[in-house]
């Protein structure tokens, strides 16, 4: 990447949209210098300017909260920033997992689906413990009980392959995955965590792949 392009504003910042690796969801917008962005290239963690405390700050020194640089793309004029992150922890220092939590405007018709939602939705079932919820009747009943329910829903899916019904196998994957995912909040285990577990599997995959061509 060539910076010398950049266009830094009369303040020597550019602003840096931080988004997501994995989900595209938009997670803070901060600033860069030029010191902070070549710190950001070089250690590839994201490090920013802070306007308020005038000074460079590297994201999760205190928190932990770490973000891995995957990529960082300039807009058509040079003046803005994409930064896409795989992140260690959630990005708003207010311990949420984006910056952008107060909506103002929402269309209704089009919703978008992630497993991190539906996590989320399961985390705060968990919480509230709703009555007459099937996910608080889960919650109650533990750890044995859920893990019953996946082992039903495996063989669910197994069935309805065998038969080569696609419909019931999908429906099936589909109960398969909510269990699973009330599983991983029962046990502390984020959806984070299994998308670092299976990006480290693929990349071993593929430095073996490239070991082989040689």
């Amino acid at each position: 990447m060539d910076i010398t392009k950049l266009k830094f504003d009369e303040k020597g910042l550019i602003p840096a949209v931080v988004q997501d690796f994995y989900t595209k969801k938009v997670l803070t917008v901060a600033y860069m210098n030029r010191e902070s962005l070549e710190i950001t290239l070089n250690e590839k963690h994201t490090c920013f300017f802070s306007r308020s405390r005038q000074e460079l700050w590297r994201k999760g020194e205190t928190s932990g909260n770490t973000q891995r640089v995957v990529s960082i793309t300039a807009d058509c004029d040079y003046d803005a920033l994409v930064v896409e992150v795989i992140k260690n922890g959630p990005a708003c220092h207010l311990g949420t997992d984006s910056c952008f939590t107060n909506l103002l405007f929402e269309d209704g018709e089009t919703q978008a689906f992630a497993l991190e939602t539906l996590y989320d939705l399961l985390v705060q079932r968990n919480k509230d413990r709703p009555e007459k919820s099937y996910t608080t009747y889960l919650f109650e009943k533990g750890k044995e009980k859920i893990l019953k329910k996946v082992g039903e829903e495996c063989t669910e899916v197994v069935i309805g392959a065998m038969k080569d019904d696609k419909a019931e196998t999908i429906y099936e994957i589909s109960d398969l995955c909510y269990h699973v995912l009330v599983l991983m909040v029962e046990m502390g285990i984020s959806v984070d965590e299994v998308k670092r577990e299976l990006a480290s599997r693929h990349v071993i995959d593929h430095k073996i792949k490239q070991e082989t061509m040689k």
